[in-house]
């Protein structure tokens, strides 16, 4: 349901914006309101408290025909509204001295346009107290596995976000929701204590309980088998990736480097490579949270742009960035709806939201017979990329050894993979008919401003050094 909060304020963020308007060549007020809960149960302790992703609050942007300044607020009234505005005005005056010196800008478009997007989360919603049977039923699942297992946990997780972008010309409202079921479980065997995490994302609640009632005993078993783990031997393997790590790759590998905020200060080696091969003819990629429905299937971004399907690759060949607004307007294209903010208090950035490979023609199965000697890898661990120079490293949790076609049954943790960005692309030689995006993870821009995405793609069958 749309924030009344935010329903609220609605008209006194147009009176702002009407106020202001005569004064500044573009003005703009974004509205967020996101509520939700978060439910824990593990072995020893049960706990319920708000969704990390809460907040509440606006920011107006402002251009005075030279640079952009903006003024965050939490809250906004009839009998606040006179020293608000003063305060905006006042604040955001900068001296001679900041501004002789500035970057070229133009005004924002601001074309006609007003909507309300809405989708929550279907089905049926669970109280609190039939949440934490669910996941006391679902942890003890698990724990009863093995006695190997020595803690289990289950976590819920559920937001909704409601937002408002008004400016002289556009008055856009949103809503949507989403939820997650995540379970783990630690094994311990003598000295040696091994980890083993799944999720379930979607936007109904029933959905996700169910989804998660299937991965309990995997869950539980692949905790306890990962205690006979052993680490790889380094080396150059060729490699066949699950959705989480061909998401990871998608991520790391292209979706960073791709961030036009990070063109504008040539920070990204991508800038150059516009319109030329980057990876094998049978990649194609995509960005944007109109491209499918997940965390971040918003409908506008924090900009006000409507949300995209970028292809940023086809057929081997980078085709474009994603970008926010501003830098859009600095680079001189147009902006794909990519402006996020962490919160109201905080700039917006060029950030990924739906970030994917595209499905092929290839079966897993060939895939598999297919490699001499190599591993199947799983689940996203972490991963970095450094866009300037297109080095990039990521960690998943397991790896399962081919050999001849077939898997031998041994099992190596963690993989770290580790290479020139280019090379990795370029050797993806199957892409599966299988493909699945997981909507359920969180980045930071650097090391701070986080904010939610999801990634994924089909089974890649590519070439990499691991360790």
């Amino acid at each position: 349901m749309y924030s009344g909060f935010l329903r609220s304020r609605h008209d006194l963020c147009k009176e702002l914006v009407k106020r202001l308007s005569p004064d500044y060549k573009f003005v703009s007020v974004l509205g967020k309101h996101i509520t939700g809960q978060y439910v824990s149960v593990t072995t020893a302790t049960t706990a319920v408290v708000d969704t990390p992703e809460q907040q509440c609050g606006f920011v107006v942007k402002l251009f005075d025909g030279k640079v952009y300044s903006e003024y965050s607020f939490t809250d906004i009234t009839k009998g606040t509204l006179n020293k608000l505005e003063k305060a905006i005005r006042e604040e955001t005056k900068l001296s001679e001295a900041l501004t002789k010196d500035h970057v070229k800008m133009k005004a924002m478009p601001d074309e006609p346009m007003k909507r309300d997007f809405a989708r929550p989360i279907s089905g049926k919603r669970y109280s609190i107290p039939e949440i934490v049977e669910k996941l006391t039923a679902l942890r003890d699942e698990t724990k009863a596995v093995s006695e190997k297992i020595v803690q289990a946990g289950m976590t819920f997780e559920m937001y909704d976000v409601s937002a408002l972008f008004i400016s002289k010309n556009r008055e856009l409202t949103q809503e949507y929701g989403w939820c997650s079921v995540r379970g783990y479980a630690y094994s311990r065997d003598g000295g040696k204590t091994q980890f083993a995490m799944d999720v379930a994302p979607g936007n109904n609640e029933e959905e996700v309980f169910a989804v998660m009632a299937t991965k309990t005993r995997p869950l539980g078993e692949l905790a306890v088998e990962l205690l006979s783990a052993e680490m790889i031997k380094p080396g150059v393997y060729d490699i066949i990736t699950d959705p989480s790590i061909t998401g990871l790759i998608a991520h790391e590998a292209f979706g960073h480097g791709v961030e036009m905020d990070m063109f504008v200060k040539h920070r990204a080696k991508a800038r150059k490579y516009i319109g030329k091969p980057v990876a094998s003819p049978l990649v194609n990629m995509h960005d944007g949270a109109a491209a499918t429905m997940s965390c971040v299937g918003y409908f506008f971004d924090d900009d006000g742009v409507l949300a995209h399907d970028t292809l940023i690759i086809k057929d081997g060949i980078l085709q474009t960035g994603i970008s926010d607004a501003v830098s859009a307007m600095q680079l001189g294209t147009e902006p794909t709806g990519n402006g996020r903010r962490q919160d109201p208090s905080r700039k917006a950035y060029t950030r990924m939201t739906n970030t994917f490979f595209s499905a092929g023609s290839d079966n897993v199965e060939d895939m598999i017979k297919s490699v001499k000697h190599g591993y199947m890898l799983f689940e996203t661990d972490n991963g970095m990329e450094d866009p300037k120079n297109w080095n990039i490293q990521c960690v998943a949790q397991y790896g399962r050894e081919i050999k001849n076609g077939k898997f031998t049954g041994k099992i190596v943790a963690p993989v770290v993979m580790s290479g020139y960005v280019p090379d990795l692309l370029q050797s993806i030689s199957m892409v599966s008919d299988e493909w699945k995006v997981i909507g359920s993870g969180h980045c930071g821009k650097g090391y701070k401003e986080w904010v939610p995405v999801s990634d994924g793609g089909p089974y890649l069958k590519a070439r990499c050094k691991l360790g």
